[in-house]
């Protein structure tokens, strides 16, 4: 009988440290998942470039090589290619092959990362780079940045071509679709690398630098040099539309063109039917 007690209470014992040990282990496990997941909660995930096919060795980048993904930053580590750098890459060539789908590491870059090389490396082979003394409201209020699509608009006194000796503002659009390289002395790199910095970037600098061709540098020093000022319009990031013979504005034109003006906005881009 007494052997019969005994062996129930180690069985008994044995049940109570089971359970206890199962007990632990789940608590463990939760704690675990929780901390887990708080890290993967708390990720950040960032957009980089990836191949969007296989790019062999010695490859002269185009756009149509490159995708966009988005992965935790921790994968996707300092060297990665942003979506503002990608400008930076077109017309460079690869040193070593990638995979569709990998990510594009400024090592695989001929030449490597803008920053290490300064502005110009960010200069696309065959253009230049120009700064303008544009800022504040003549750059949207300070808020265009480094790899933002501008048009130039140039507001300047002619000589009327209705009234001799008589000299008239006259407003054209100088080029459209440019790629800012910088502003001030901060290019898209830099700032991305500044964490908050594109809040505070806004009305800090006085000077843009645009990369454009060499007959272009050239009009845009002789306009700046012309009485009258120079104005940036920002685009949207895909838009590379542009549009033929535009206009030049004088008084003349905004006083005969305005009502027509008004009903393309209505009609072409607010789109209402009923006009």
């Amino acid at each position: 009988m007494k052997e019969k007690i005994t062996l129930a209470v180690s069985l008994l014992m044995g049940i109570i440290a089971l359970l206890i040990t199962t007990r632990y282990i789940k608590q463990k496990e939760a704690a675990l998942n929780l901390e887990l997941q708080k890290i993967y909660d708390g990720a950040r995930k960032v957009s980089v470039v990836v191949a969007a096919d296989a790019i062999p060795a010695g490859t002269v980048i185009t756009r149509k090589d490159l995708g966009m993904l988005s992965v935790f930053e921790s994968a996707a580590g300092s060297h990665a290619v942003t979506p503002d750098d990608a400008n930076f890459v077109l017309g460079k060539k690869t040193v070593f092959p990638l995979k569709r789908g990998e990510v594009l590491s400024w090592s695989f870059i001929e030449g490597g990362a803008p920053a290490a090389s300064g502005l110009s490396a960010l200069v696309t082979p065959g253009l230049r780079a120009v700064s303008l003394p544009i800022g504040g409201a003549q750059a949207v209020s300070g808020m265009v940045r480094p790899s933002d699509r501008i048009d130039v608009l140039g507001t300047f006194s002619f000589p009327s071509k209705t009234q001799p000796d008589v000299m008239e503002n006259v407003t054209l659009t100088v080029l459209q679709d440019v790629t800012v390289l910088a502003t001030g002395q901060t290019t898209a790199r830099q700032l991305q690398s500044t964490r908050g910095a594109r809040a505070e970037a806004g009305s800090s600098y006085s000077t843009v630098t645009l990369e454009v061709s060499a007959e272009e540098a050239e009009l845009l020093v002789f306009a700046q040099q012309m009485r009258g000022s120079l104005t940036l319009t920002l685009r949207n990031p895909g838009d590379v539309t542009w549009k033929r013979d535009l206009p030049s504005v004088n008084f003349d034109h905004v006083q005969s063109e305005l009502p027509a003006i008004n009903l393309r906005r209505q009609r072409d881009i607010r789109h209402k039917s009923n006009l």
